[in-house]
């Protein structure tokens, strides 16, 4: 899991991949909320979770690759 995590091919598909899955007609829309609400409520309310240690940054690209590989396995786009 770590390799796949820290793997330059990897995050080069997820950062080609997440702009056209979000503007795909073929995902619906709650499918795209579930990536947008979590990482804009984390990116303006950071101080909620003052004791976990992870940077904005990092949380957001987490979410980048857990809805990249989700849209592209559900919905094969």
């Amino acid at each position: 899991m770590w390799r796949r995590l820290l793997s330059v091919r990897r995050w080069a598909h997820v950062f080609r991949r997440i702009v056209p899955l979000l503007r795909s007609s073929r995902i619906p829309f709650r499918e795209k909320l579930l990536f947008a609400v979590p990482a804009l409520v984390y990116w303006i309310i950071p101080d909620v979770l003052p004791a976990l240690p992870i940077d904005d940054v990092a949380v957001i690209m987490l979410l980048m690759n857990w809805f990249t590989e989700r849209a592209e396995r559900k919905y094969g786009a």
